[in-house]
């Protein structure tokens, strides 16, 4: 009898995530659901019999803990999904210290990649790991004397697109660094989303609940097709490095995501920042 899959989606408790849980879901799949609100996904691993964990990416130690949690209860990982995160107030600071788009959308899931290295390495198969992007990388621009946003103007659009620049920076270098582990990664733009999405920011909140929102964004199971799709795709050497645009290979992307001394800059800052290096 084949091994079950083993799949890990953070941000599972609603949106995009509970429902690309729902779709992975199967007897040849175990599932491993992480969301902020326990009663949440504890709701999508009930219908899915998956594992329910929670974790506040506003907190590294809590990543450090959600990464424990799991280690303790899969072998292999066939695929990280890295898909929590959201929009947030720049002038906030997390509890470690650092601006909150810049820690929740690309630290906190770059250390809990690292962190499930091993797991992931040993994978039967190879294994993926899917980093949920934006098409609003295209408005970022990474500064690595400045990741937390301390001496620029800090506007929300453009911290937010920062993240998601980052996003597809750390594909190409997980691309550069576990290939020899059978890890592959790719990152994708989901399209815009009718969702909880911008619940923690007053101002994109606002849109999101007005009926615009309803015109210009797509359901949340459309958004999460381009995500199933690649989860069920595994492995798959050719989709190493690649930003896709929900289906479509090699979106349009900001010049700094092909930089290969700003990609090795920005992991380097990561990983001291994560308290990995």
């Amino acid at each position: 009898m084949p091994a079950k899959r083993t799949i890990v989606i953070t941000g599972a408790s609603d949106g995009i995530g509970a429902v690309a849980a729902r779709a992975l879901a199967g007897p040849d799949v175990q599932l491993v659901l992480v969301g902020r609100s326990a009663e949440k996904v504890a709701a999508v691993a009930a219908d899915t019999g998956g594992i329910g964990l929670t974790a506040d990416y506003a907190s590294l130690d809590q990543v450090r803990g959600l990464a424990d949690q799991i280690t303790a209860q899969v072998g292999g990982i066939d695929v990280l999904l890295n898909n929590a995160g959201g929009t947030f107030e720049p002038e906030m600071r997390t509890v470690d210290g650092h601006e909150p788009n810049f820690q929740i959308n690309h630290l906190a899931g770059f250390l809990l990649a690292n962190l499930l290295r091993e797991r992931l390495a040993a994978a039967a198969e190879g294994a993926l790991v899917l980093n949920t992007a934006s098409v609003g990388n295209l408005f970022g621009r990474v500064d690595l004397a400045d990741l937390d946003w301390e001496r620029r103007r800090a506007f929300q659009s453009r911290c937010y697109g920062t993240s998601k620049l980052m996003n597809i920076m750390f594909t190409r270098g997980i691309e550069a660094r576990w290939a020899d582990d059978g890890i592959v990664s790719a990152a994708v733009h989901p399209g815009v989303v009718a969702s909880q999405f911008g619940r923690d920011s007053a101002a994109v909140g606002l849109i999101y609940r007005t009926p615009l929102s309803k015109v210009a964004a797509i359901s949340p199971e459309k958004g999460a097709e381009p995500l199933i799709t690649l989860a069920q795709r595994g492995a798959d050497p050719d989709v190493n490095g690649v930003y896709f645009n929900r289906f479509r290979a090699r979106g349009r992307e900001n010049r700094q995501a092909h930089d290969p001394e700003l990609i090795d800059g920005l992991w380097a800052a990561s990983d001291r920042l994560a308290g990995l290096g």
